[in-house]
This record gives C-alpha cells, structure tokens and sequence, in this order.
C-alpha cells in the first residue's frame, strides 16, 4: 500500500491496473522506464522500503520457520528465479511471478489476483515450498543441484 500512496492511487492493497497505470504514470513524469512496475529503480526513487520480502517473513510462522534459518534460502531462490518480480515470466518455460509456478495459473487457488498480487505469489510459493520440500533450505539444496524447484 506503501506504493499505491506514494504514486496516488487508491490504498487497497493489490497491485491491479489501476495501480500499474499509476505507477507507469509515475514513473513518466519522474525519468523512469514507465513500464508499471515497481522494480528496484522505481522503490529507490519512491523512497519506499521493498516489503515483498516482509511479506513472505510474516508468513513464516505459519509454517513453523524460524526467519533466521530459512530466509536466507528462500531469498536464494526467489532472487535467483524472478529477482522477487511479480511480473517475471520465464521465456521459455513460461513460469510466472515470484515463485516462478508453471504453470501460472496454478497460483489461482490462493487468489484470483495471483497475476499481480505479491501477497497471494508468496503465499502460493511457501505453500508449494512447505508442501514439497518442507522447508526453504530444503528447497534451496535441491534448487542447487537441479537448478529449479
């Protein structure tokens, strides 16, 4: 919601069109590649903290993750996979946003705003992590020797 004041669009906390067309607007009038995504240029120009990570640290409790021990293994994995972007899109396989689901869609059963909601990737993605290796570090070890998850 921290991007949606600072670009004047209305706080409701998903990152639908409106906000996109505001930060696109934004991001015009202030020399940026307006592209309608809050990247780390645009977050640096803003002046507004990346909390996409804060987001996915919130939820580790659910999980019984401690942040201390596993962050660190999915920040790997989501810096690696879509540098935490929620519009990444992998070329050539076609997996979509943070946690780079493929295929996309599959994100719809935590949200129908799984395109351009950040807070419904990250909670497919830990579910998904949580699910199929238990932990991040696990995920990350395998990430490591197949270089996908």
């Amino acid at each position: 919601m921290e991007v949606q004041h600072a670009v004047g669009a209305s706080a409701d906390g998903a990152y639908g069109s409106g906000t996109a067309s505001a930060v696109s607007g934004w991001q015009g009038a202030h020399h940026l590649s307006a592209d309608g995504i809050s990247g780390p240029a645009t977050m640096q120009a803003l002046g507004v903290a990346r909390t996409v990570q804060i987001t996915a640290q919130n939820r580790f409790g659910a999980y019984g993750w401690s942040i201390s021990g596993q962050f660190g293994c999915l920040d790997q994995i989501y810096t690696h996979e879509s540098g935490w972007k929620v519009y990444a899109t992998n070329p050539s396989s076609g997996a979509y946003g943070i946690p780079q689901a493929l295929p996309g869609t599959k994100m719809a059963t935590a949200g129908s705003d799984w395109q351009t909601n950040p807070a419904t990737q990250i909670h497919w993605g830990l579910d998904y992590i949580h699910d199929r290796y238990g932990t991040p570090c696990s995920a990350w070890s395998f990430w490591q020797a197949h270089n996908w998850y």
